[in-house]
């Protein structure tokens, strides 16, 4: 079946699942494979729970007038994917980044919700899968489609280029994630650089944080877009504060977030910036901003009794885990708390990295300090305030709550520090 075909069937249908367990009347479901299972075998289920049509793509399991035959399914979605993609013919803005994808996603997302209908990358979807269903999401009432790209080895962004064909690009930074399947931070910027490459081949536009020296060194782009704290860049944004949440002003209005953090302020000045290049309003930024209020353990302000929390406990690497450790600092109140967990795919550099964590964490002078983890376990330390544990259980049998205390919990999201919520 061609591809042409296969997107009618598709306009026909209620859209795309990949999965029995959710599947809702109507849809296009596609037997994607993984280590652990076939979706081939769950072909005749997705009928029976709804399913209008099934891409398969093993001869055995064709035994349905509304199965179609591919040769592989993962394939035949991604070109779906960019077929509808050129079908509907409009703007898509990519990002990708070491830090702050998530949230700068769904900040750009709300700003330009202020004057176009926005179709934006659920949750974290932002793989070889979830872009593809994320272009598959947008339909006809779509005019501008914002696409969160993640990567942990070279040349997936490029790939991922491929199908999106992106109008517009940003890379939030470059730091120290994934560092295992990149080869080492020269990797990250290289992998994650595929993105400025693939705009600036295709004369695209390109937005980049002009106050950060390592992204202004290596964008070199046919036609770029600035935004910077001082004079000199297309959009400048200024923060006021983060104590603890950020503070903005911009263009002689102050904007007061939801968001936590000095780090959290670039995520929200590109969103100010991508609101200026495609006209939004000032008043309408403002609205979007304070409007936006985090969540899935990304940056949220929680109180628990007469504690105050910021959970960030969603995913740490060293680069992350050093801006909350000094915004932590930075806060104005007197008790503070660090409770931290395992940095994952740190690759070699792990124990070196978990105890650069650890010697941070000492020299801020915090109250408390909880280090949680086998690779935290490791760690040589001689301050009697850093408390090391090789698991949350091991944690839990040992934690006093804390008075009139605020708290960072941050750790890798195998971590599950959100738990740490429950012994408050």
């Amino acid at each position: 079946m061609t591809i042409e075909r296969l997107h009618h069937i598709f306009l026909d249908s209620t859209g795309v699942s990949t999965d029995t367990r959710n599947i809702e009347k109507g849809q296009l479901f596609f037997a994607l494979k993984g280590d652990n299972f076939n979706g081939n075998a769950f072909a005749e289920q997705a009928l029976t729970d709804g399913a209008a049509y099934c891409v398969i793509d093993e001869e055995k399991y064709n035994t349905n007038s509304s199965f179609t035959l591919v040769d592989d399914v993962l394939t035949a979605l991604q070109k779906l994917a960019t077929y509808h993609r050129e079908f509907l013919k409009i703007p898509i803005l990519a990002l990708t980044g070491s830090n702050g994808k998530t949230t700068t996603k769904e900040l750009i997302a709300v700003v330009l919700s202020q004057k176009f209908n926005v179709t934006s990358t659920k949750g974290n979807l932002n793989n070889h899968i979830g872009v593809p269903l994320t272009l598959l999401s947008m339909n006809k009432e779509t005019e501008f489609g914002v696409v969160e790209m993640g990567a942990n080895h070279q040349k997936e962004i490029e790939f991922l280029c491929e199908i999106a064909k992106p109008d517009y690009g940003y890379i939030t930074n470059f730091g120290k994630a994934h560092l295992e399947g990149f080869g080492g931070f020269e990797g990250v910027i290289k992998g994650k650089s595929e993105l400025l490459h693939y705009i600036n081949e295709n004369g695209k536009d390109f937005f980049y944080n002009a106050d950060d020296a390592l992204m202004s060194e290596k964008v070199i782009a046919q036609n770029t877009f600035s935004f910077s704290e001082k004079k000199g860049a297309n959009c400048m944004v200024k923060m006021k504060e983060a104590n603890p949440l950020v503070q903005i002003t911009f263009d002689g209005i102050d904007i007061n977030s939801h968001l936590i953090g000095s780090y959290n302020f670039t995520n929200i000045a590109a969103a100010i910036a991508i609101g200026q290049y495609f006209k939004v309003d000032t008043p309408a930024i403002k609205n979007a901003i304070e409007n936006y209020i985090p969540s899935n353990n990304r940056s949220q302000l929680i109180k628990k009794g007469n504690n105050t929390v910021i959970l960030d406990a969603y995913n740490a690497n060293p680069t992350s885990m050093k801006a909350a450790l000094d915004n932590l600092s930075n806060l104005k109140e007197i008790k503070k708390l660090a409770i931290l967990g395992d940095m994952f795919e740190v690759g070699e550099t792990s124990a070196q990295e978990h105890q650069a964590i650890h010697d941070l964490s000492s020299s801020l002078n915090f109250d408390q300090v909880y280090l949680v983890g086998n690779a935290f376990a490791a760690v040589k330390s001689a301050n009697n305030d850093i408390h090391i544990f090789s698991d949350f259980d091991a944690l839990k049998d040992s934690f006093v709550k804390p008075d009139n205390a605020t708290i960072l919990i941050k750790g890798s999201r195998g971590m599950k520090l959100e738990r740490v919520l429950e012994l408050l």
